[in-house]
């Protein structure tokens, strides 16, 4: 079951990202987004990203309306 605290907290941080879409960027080898100065993918070490304004919203939103599905370095640590 979903938490709500943190569905909330995945939703703030979603709007934040749209609302300032060129401060990020959607890796293209994992779908996550990272902020924009980033080389390398934390989570998948990929290299390739998609930093189209339209695609970091429309990801962001994807990503804030549901529950963290995937692993990250946190995770790991």
């Amino acid at each position: 079951m979903p938490n709500p605290s943190s569905t909330d907290a995945r939703a703030k941080t979603a709007a934040k990202i749209a609302a300032n879409p060129s401060a990020y960027k959607v890796c293209e080898g994992c779908d996550s987004i990272v902020g924009a100065g980033t080389a390398l993918c934390p989570n998948c070490h990929s290299f390739r990203f998609d930093s189209e304004a339209a695609q970091v919203v429309k990801q962001a939103k994807l990503l804030g309306s549901r529950e963290q599905k995937s692993v990250t370095a946190e995770d790991l640590g």
